[in-house]
């Protein structure tokens, strides 16, 4: 399994693909050292920063870039024939790859948000964004994995989750909530650090619960697939 998780940091970093990841980072903590530092109000630029662009855009876009990569671009290029040639398990072949798109996913969110939260409100805020996001960086690359495994669009359909579901429908249809990761992620750190600069549509055993239970769910779901998989990389 480590041998598995070392081909694919290695591949990840060595691809174009992982320039993607630093410009919304960047972006993110310019706007809010921004208006920090000329001394608007936190609560103009707070609530927008931190969760119309942090929550709703970076994490998720982050680990749709990551998550779709890490064995999508493999099955693409047809290299994944390497890896299933090998006398492995399938989930020996999905965990590895699991962990490291949530790690890096999380790992280049978490920064970003955690000076953001700093500059907003405090370090408990900061600290509760990391957690938060490495939670939802999680269930964001177990989901986008999967779909990288079950269609030849995954980023496609990433977005239409991301910016249809979660965006659009999660504004004004309330249900839908209950199945947005972007929500778990608002209800987990706000109870951590509570402020009025998060507003949480959900509760926190839903939060929790539904995190495990997609981040499982999709992981089982692309093992499942994987093993459909023949040599040449094609499903059967």
């Amino acid at each position: 399994m480590s041998t598995i998780s070392w081909i694919t940091t290695r591949g990840l970093f060595g691809r174009r693909r992982f320039l993607l990841l630093v410009p919304l980072p960047v972006l993110l903590v310019v706007l809010a050292a921004l208006p920090r530092g000329l001394g608007a109000d936190v609560r103009q630029w707070a609530p927008v920063v931190l969760v119309g662009l942090g929550l709703a855009v970076v994490l998720p876009v982050i680990s749709l870039i990551v998550g779709t990569g890490v064995l999508g671009a493999e099955i693409d290029d047809g290299t994944i024939v390497h890896i299933l040639t090998k006398p492995l398990p399938r989930w020996q072949i999905v965990l590895p790859k699991l962990g490291v798109a949530a790690g890096v996913s999380a790992l280049t969110v978490a920064i970003p948000l955690y000076v953001v939260g700093v500059l907003a409100d405090s370090v408990r805020l900061g600290l509760a964004l990391v957690v938060a996001s490495a939670v939802g960086a999680l269930a964001y690359s177990a989901l986008f994995l999967a779909l990288s495994l079950l269609t030849r669009r995954p980023v496609l359909l990433g977005l239409v989750y991301v910016l249809i579901w979660e965006g659009l429908l999660g504004n004004f249809v309330g249900g839908t909530r209950n199945l947005s990761i972007q929500q778990y992620v608002i209800t987990i750190a706000d109870r951590i650090a509570p402020t009025e600069l998060l507003t949480s549509q959900v509760s926190l055993p839903v939060s929790i619960i539904m995190s495990g239970l997609l981040t499982v769910g999709f992981t089982v779901l692309a093992i499942d697939r994987l093993r459909s998989f023949s040599v040449a990389g094609e499903t059967s």
